[in-house]
């Protein structure tokens, strides 16, 4: 019984030893006599680079690509944050993509999300007559500050439209059947334009831009029929340039496709505009 005690004892302590040094930082396991540099965090760097390589790798591959891959949603999700690209807005508020400068909205997917449209519904669930399947979820692949402070089941993917939900407290805009029997959708964006957008602006490019780009420009761009029609109507109201009163559907379809009309775009486009 002494013997099997002082075993026990002494397996103990050795277990306690094993457990204390488990749980100490590496680079005091394998503190080496070169200024507490250690194996560890040569092994560490090693590792970084390797992966920043393959990173780099991947980015490069995926933003030169004009292809979109049709495979799982976690692929397509993973190639959109491997082809980020940094946006920034110039001094007069409006987004920059390098390699479309003619593509010029002034609100984020963001922008767009957190000052309230398309009465919460965009990202519900959906039967796509287009890919010939049941879509629901995909505001997941939204990255998560894009959400911050929404309520997602009323705000972002609800299957009941609310007025309240909107900036402008109006509904607009057409249904998803409208637009697909328009020909305005297709198979890599079931959801319609704004889905590109929250995936174009995350870096994604494919065939469809050019097309996506030009729809926007005869909405909302310089010559666009909805930001004319409200520079329009701004004019012929005497009213300010952002008085919420003047015509808020439009300003709420506007707002769906990214754009906020802005002092300087009214002062020009209200050169155009012809009297009564």
């Amino acid at each position: 019984m002494e013997k099997c005690s002082g075993t026990t004892k002494a397996t103990s302590k050795k277990r306690n030893a094993s457990s204390t040094e488990a749980s100490l930082p590496d680079c005091k396991k394998l503190k080496s006599k070169d200024g507490g540099k250690t194996s560890s965090n040569k092994v560490q760097n090693k590792e970084k680079t390797k992966m920043e390589k393959v990173s780099s790798k991947k980015k490069h591959k995926f933003l030169g690509s004009t292809e979109v891959s049709q495979s799982s949603k976690h692929a397509s999700k993973k190639k959109i944050q491997d082809g980020w690209l940094e946006v920034t807005k110039n001094d007069k508020g409006q987004l920059l993509f390098k390699d479309f400068p003619q593509f010029q909205p002034n609100m984020s997917p963001k922008e767009v999300l957190q000052a309230g449209s398309f009465g919460g519904t965009y990202f519900r669930p959906i039967y796509s007559s287009v890919t010939k399947q049941h879509c629901e979820d995909e505001w997941k692949e939204l990255p998560e500050d894009w959400l911050k402070g929404l309520n997602v089941p009323t705000q972002v993917a609800s299957s009941t439209y609310r007025d309240r939900v909107n900036t402008y407290k109006v509904k607009c805009g057409g249904s998803l059947e409208m637009w697909e029997s328009s020909g305005w959708i297709v198979t890599q964006d079931p959801y319609g334009w704004f889905q590109w957008y929250c995936r174009f602006y995350q870096g994604r490019r494919t065939k469809d831009d050019e097309r996506q780009i030009g729809r926007w420009a005869k909405c909302a761009g310089v010559k666009g029929r909805w930001r004319n029609n409200l520079i329009t109507k701004v004019v012929r109201s005497g009213c300010g340039f952002d008085n919420p009163t003047v015509s808020p559907v439009v300003r709420q379809t506007l707002q769906h496709w990214g754009y906020r009309l802005t002092k300087e775009d009214y002062k020009e486009g209200a050169k155009r505009v012809k009297p009564k």
